[in-house]
């Protein structure tokens, strides 16, 4: 998103409601990552076009398991 002074508050209370994370920033501009369903990810960008969104990428629907056991042993698939 770009980034204006007069917009900077409301970017900032945005991105805190939806825990986004800043992974770049500077006085014209953040880059933001942001994570769940596609729901969530949809109204951030709804709500973020308004005051400057000008740029979207996702990578789409991907899984990672938790703990020891593995989702998939490799050359056992």
């Amino acid at each position: 998103t770009r980034k204006e002074s007069s917009a900077a508050s409301d970017v900032y209370k945005r991105q805190d409601v939806f825990r986004a994370k800043v992974v770049d920033s500077s006085t014209a501009h953040f880059v933001f990552e942001i994570t769940g369903r596609s729901t969530k990810i949809e109204k951030f960008i709804q709500l973020m076009s308004p005051i400057g969104l000008t740029e979207v990428c996702r990578t789409g629907v991907s899984a990672m398991s938790r703990g020891r056991e593995p989702m998939i042993v490799i050359g056992q698939e």
